[in-house]
């Protein structure tokens, strides 16, 4: 059996058998990709541009938006070029690239999912402090910290698995590169490093969605206790848009790397992680965009969206 230092290349999973599926995946993916880059660079342009907008919340929708884009072009370009020219293969450097950075923009944006959370509970629980707690060099502070963090986790959990031996051959079983298919690669025992590595990420993932839900308690009981309607619709309008990209997040990456291994098939993984890695990028800008008016108008003003357009 071959080791890490013989694998030159591994051999990404097949998107279908036949030809005729194989461009079909691929206008489909071309389809989602550019819709992603259009939603998230529109949106990035209309809080760049926007006065109005220049506020903590627009900065991390800005922020969310450079890591949707790094996120999912990490992972489809390779997909749609193995699609087009029917092949299969990405390089051990490319490989070890895509684990590296597609670790990075999802952990940074777990993490700063959780600052958008703390960003809405000052908002509404403690709006007389907002400018204090969260003027622009906090917010600097705290998003240059969920990209560092997001960094250190990537270099660390990537070194770690790419330095293990190699013994199951080089075929991974995903459409892009991940840390639970290069660990089915490794040798029996010297996986178990790279376990308890992800064991304490869980409980560290695990306290952040204890953070978020804890805020969500707290927003809810300020929102409900408002006398005013209008104050309600207003404070809800700005915390569903986070909460549905959160559950989106949180939902379908939960049960990608915790479903149990009986259910587990090549088809299933490959459902799991588009809805994973490829949607949530895609549908991020959709949510707010609809859902915030200060960002739609800001896209009304720069013909991004027409006048009439209206919010779910």
């Amino acid at each position: 059996m071959p080791n890490s230092s013989s694998i030159s290349e591994f051999l990404l999973l097949a998107l279908a058998d036949t030809r005729q599926l194989q461009l079909l995946h691929f206008w489909l993916f071309l389809g989602i990709y550019l819709a992603a880059l259009l939603g998230n660079g529109l949106s990035s342009t209309a809080v760049a541009c926007g006065q109005r907008l220049h506020t903590p919340m627009c900065f991390f929708l800005l922020s969310l938006a450079l890591l949707d884009l790094g996120c999912i072009s990490t992972t489809l370009p390779k997909a749609m070029a193995n699609a087009l020219w029917d092949t299969r293969a990405i390089s051990y450097s490319g490989c070890a690239a895509q684990v590296f950075f597609f670790l990075f923009f999802m952990t940074a944006e777990y993490f700063l999912l959780t600052v958008m959370a703390y960003d809405r509970y000052v908002a509404i629980c403690n709006p007389l402090h907002y400018g204090t707690l969260l003027g622009s060099r906090a917010c600097v502070t705290v998003a240059a910290a969920a990209w560092g963090t997001g960094f250190f986790y990537s270099l660390l959990h990537t070194a770690n698995a790419f330095s293990l031996p190699l013994c199951q051959g080089n075929v991974v079983n995903q459409f892009f590169c991940e840390i639970p298919q290069i660990l089915k690669l490794s040798c029996s025992q010297s996986y178990l490093k790279e376990v308890w590595l992800m064991v304490v990420s869980g409980c560290l993932y695990f306290g952040c969605f204890v953070f978020i839900v804890l805020s969500y308690v707290q927003i809810f009981r300020a929102v409900l206790r408002m006398p005013s309607e209008h104050g309600r619709h207003k404070a809800f309008s700005t915390c569903l848009p986070h909460l549905a990209v959160v559950s989106l997040f949180l939902s379908t990456g939960t049960f990608a790397y915790l479903k149990p291994p009986s259910i587990s098939s090549p088809s299933l993984d490959l459902v799991v992680a588009v809805l994973y890695s490829v949607v949530p990028p895609a549908a991020n800008p959709l949510i707010y965009s609809m859902r915030n008016q200060e960002l739609r108008g800001a896209m009304r003003k720069f013909r991004i969206i027409p006048s009439n357009a209206r919010k779910y």
